[in-house]
């Protein structure tokens, strides 16, 4: 076997991987009829979007406390006893 034809058989096994590999890979959304429809797994698929949203769960509690020391600031900076 000379290495010309060894050569092509590798260009050839090469070639077979990628065209393999490319047909396995990409999004599973189809097009039919001018629609873009979901794949069959999209029940099963991750969640990609998140709204946003407060930080912490207790957010109300967090900004009703800080108003309270705010107000409370207030009162004692006009001399009012607490």
């Amino acid at each position: 076997m000379n290495a010309r034809s060894r050569t092509t058989g590798y260009r050839w096994l090469v070639g077979c991987c990628l065209l393999s590999s490319l047909g396995s890979v990409g999004c599973l959304q189809t097009n039919i009829g001018g629609q873009t429809l979901p794949s069959a797994y999209y029940l099963d698929d991750d969640v990609q979007y998140f709204p946003k949203g407060p930080e912490t769960k207790l957010a109300n509690q967090i900004r009703a406390l800080e108003r309270y020391k705010v107000e409370q600031e207030g009162f004692l900076e006009a001399g009012a006893a607490p």
